[in-house]
Formats: structure tokens, sequence, C-alpha cells
């Protein structure tokens, strides 16, 4: 993947604008997100181990807002000799571009349908596993429970759903020390004070984070007969739901 340095927001004079998935951002992307999201590796790599254990033969598992296919990625290494279809779908032109190059030159294990499409309408059956890491927080509220119906009745009995989130809490205390901790994060990592910002105004209504407990309620009403946490790391969590 790239090398770049994520600096789009280090220039006081840049222009404001909500944030995109654009050519500007795929060149940064790796680097963006590993110094933005804590635990991100983690839930990456242990999707490919939750892939061994839930990903029957014969089905489909689908990486749902791809990006670059680092989940792609981790769950076809982990199932080299499963007889599996693997679908990565994102709706960014430039996401599925570089994604295909990096396919490219990554040949073990089931082959990959890379799929430009919206999430929230592509096609979806026949699945054992789904993945959809830090990416229902960019869909449009109303849209997300009609979205994860969708994703229920196209899982086997046995299915799992992998689901990973910015999310708030609802204690006003605890939530702004979970911001902080992640601004800490970021400077840890080397952001500065004007990048922190700069990233917050451009992301602000574009990601919608919710609480553990509506994610929660959501996938009960959807028909995962179980779900919890299995990872959290500040104001990052990523939920297993169970078919």
């Amino acid at each position: 993947m790239s090398n770049s340095t994520d600096n789009l927001f280090s220039d006081p004079l840049r222009a404001p604008g909500p944030f995109r998935f654009d050519h500007e951002v795929v060149d940064v992307f790796p680097d963006m997100i590993r110094r933005s999201v804590p635990g991100y590796e983690t839930v990456i790599a242990m999707s490919g181990l939750l892939a061994q254990r839930y990903v029957q033969d014969g089905s489909n598992v689908y990486d749902l807002g791809s990006s670059l296919g680092a989940t792609t990625f981790a769950l076809r290494s982990n199932l080299i000799d499963r007889d599996c279809q693997l679908i990565a779908v994102d709706n960014s032109p430039a996401m599925i571009e570089r994604c295909k190059e990096l396919l490219a030159a990554h040949n073990e294990g089931p082959s990959v349908e890379l799929r430009e499409d919206d999430m929230l309408t592509t096609p979806l059956e026949n699945a054992s596993m789904v993945t959809l890491n830090y990416t229902l927080q960019f869909a449009p509220v109303p849209e997300r429970d009609g979205f994860l119906q969708r994703i229920a009745d196209a899982l086997r009995p046995g299915g799992v759903l992998v689901l990973s989130e910015k999310v708030v809490f609802p204690d006003p205390a605890l939530n702004q020390l979970n911001i902080d901790l992640h601004h800490d994060f970021k400077r840890a990592h080397g952001y500065s004070d004007l990048e922190i910002a700069g990233k917050r105004d451009a992301i602000e209504n574009v990601l919608v984070p919710e609480t553990l407990d509506r994610h929660r309620e959501r996938l009960t009403a959807a028909g995962f007969r179980s779900c919890d946490v299995w990872f959290q790391c500040f104001n990052f969590a990523s939920i297993i739901a169970l078919r």
C-alpha cells in the first residue's frame, strides 16, 4: 500500500469542505487510518482469524465499504484453502482503482470480485460472513436499520457480521474523556492540533457515530441471535453479531 504521509489538514489555508474518499485521500489512506483509528490493525487482523472460524464452503464473504482492501486481504490470507467467493464493495472509484492495483500483486486465496457500488443497495446473498469495518458510520442514520436487516437476511444460519465503528457514550463526562483520549492518540502519532481540528470539521455530519446500545438494538431487531463487543479502544469498538 501507499507509504505517503497524511498531511492533508496541515495547511491552515486549506479550503473547508466535507470529507471525501477521493484520489487525494486514497494516496494517504493507509497512513491516515493507522494514525487515526486506535486498534485498527488489530481489528483488521482478527477479522481474518474470525473468517477461519465462520466462513462456510460454497458461500459469499462480503467486505462492505472495502476502501483499499485491508480487510479483504486479511480475510483472503486466512481462507487459502476455503471454497468461497470474496466480494469487496466500495462506492469510491478512486478506492476501487487503487485496490485493483493492490489485488494484482496479491494472488493467494479465493478469488475477489471488486464491486464499485453503494453498499446500502448492492445485492447480498448466500453469505457466511460480512464485514463492516468503520463504514456504517458514513451511512445516513435513517437507512441503517434496513441495511442491517438486508445483511441479516443474506447471512446463512451460523454466519457472522463484524461491525466496527466510532461510538459515542451516553454519559457526557465519559464521552468527552474518550474524545480527548482519541485526540491524544492522534497527537502521539504526529498530528498537530491544527490537523486534528481540520479533520474534525471536515468529517462532522459525514461520519455520524451512535451508542453501543443503539447498535445492539438494531442488530437484535434485524434477527441476529447474539451480539456484543469483542474489541474496544477509546471511542472505537468492534461488535460480533451471530446469525
